[in-house]
């Protein structure tokens, strides 16, 4: 009785949580490419960007393969990460091996919400891949938001390898 009172009284104690979509990943897209958005394309998790994703993220990434949508140097990716209990779905636009923009797309967890600012995902603004295929700046935290600030930090480095490893298939054709 105390508990459905106190899930009441305190709804983010309850496990219901909704998700809560900021931005449709089609809106996403027009917005990354001008309105004009290309033709998806799907790119293989296997051999070493396999095992490059998976050092990154500290485990193996849970698909097969990755849609992104990719137009001169410029491409788009909407990535999956657990924050704390539950998947937030990340949009990152990277071009010329740099990232342009991170958004929140949909977020289902009871706290680090904060992460979908500006103030926040600005921070990535420009960032690229250092020698040990991480980010080459420092992204700051967010007080109660540790682990969702975490999983937008490896996912912004998993699209840059993402990128890197597309862009130099198509140099190679």
């Amino acid at each position: 009785m105390i508990f459905i009172l106190s899930a009441l009284a305190f709804p983010a104690w309850s496990s219901g949580t909704k998700a809560i979509v900021y931005l449709s990943n089609n809106d996403f897209l027009k917005q990354s490419f001008n309105g004009d958005i290309p033709e998806v394309k799907t790119v293989w998790l296997k051999g070493m960007l396999k095992t490059d994703i998976s050092k990154t993220l500290g485990h193996n990434y849970p698909a097969l393969r990755v849609r992104y949508w990719l137009k001169d140097h410029r491409s788009a990716w909407i990535l999956e990460e657990i924050g704390r209990e539950k998947p937030i779905t990340v949009g990152f636009v990277v071009q010329d091996q740099k990232l342009v923009s991170v958004k929140v797309l949909v977020f289902r967890e009871n706290r680090g919400g904060e992460i979908r600012f500006p103030s926040f995902t600005e921070q990535f603004d420009g960032s690229e891949l250092d020698n040990n295929r991480q980010l080459n700046r420092r992204i700051d935290g967010i007080s109660g938001a540790t682990l969702s600030v975490n999983a937008v930090r490896k996912l912004a480095a998993v699209a840059l390898q993402l990128s890197d490893y597309v862009m130099k298939q198509q140099t190679n054709k």
